[in-house]
């Protein structure tokens, strides 16, 4: 799993929402490694050199990337889906993207366990799932 430092107010309950979640479906904390980088923005090549590492049934990124007065919202947001794509298909891993992408605060913390649920918990269930179909139907 991957997590972004900035943000931090948001990322940490995303991640408390993923650790929740990977643990009621029977994954312990042992199993999980939490890697932090400094922005959303270096969460790709991080988790594409993870990925290449063989030892990880999936890659979790979680951050959020909040609009602010200039358009580095625009660049960030695009950079970093189009990284997580490209890290999921260079290394053969699924990697699943909990990257909040929200207009004001407000909105990343409704999206962090408010009234919008807990994005980084339903990411976490993409997670299970990609794992699982790797593992059980498209194992080489």
């Amino acid at each position: 799993m991957r997590r972004a430092r900035f943000n931090e107010v948001v990322t940490k309950l995303l991640l408390e929402g993923a650790v929740d979640t990977f643990k009621r479906y029977s994954i312990t904390e042992e199993d999980i490694d939490v890697v932090w980088v400094l922005g959303s923005f270096e969460i790709p090549v991080v988790a594409q050199r993870l990925g290449k590492l063989g030892k990880y049934q999936a890659i979790l990124r979680i951050g959020a990337v909040v609009r602010g007065d200039t358009s580095h919202y625009d660049a960030v947001a695009n950079s970093v889906a189009s990284g997580v794509i490209s890290a999921g298909l260079s290394s053969g891993v699924p990697c699943i993207f909990g990257i909040l992408t929200c207009e004001d605060m407000d909105q990343a913390l409704n999206r962090a366990g408010g009234k919008a649920g807990n994005k980084g918990s339903e990411a976490t269930l993409t997670a299970i799932e990609m794992a699982s179909l790797f593992e059980h139907h498209l194992k080489e």
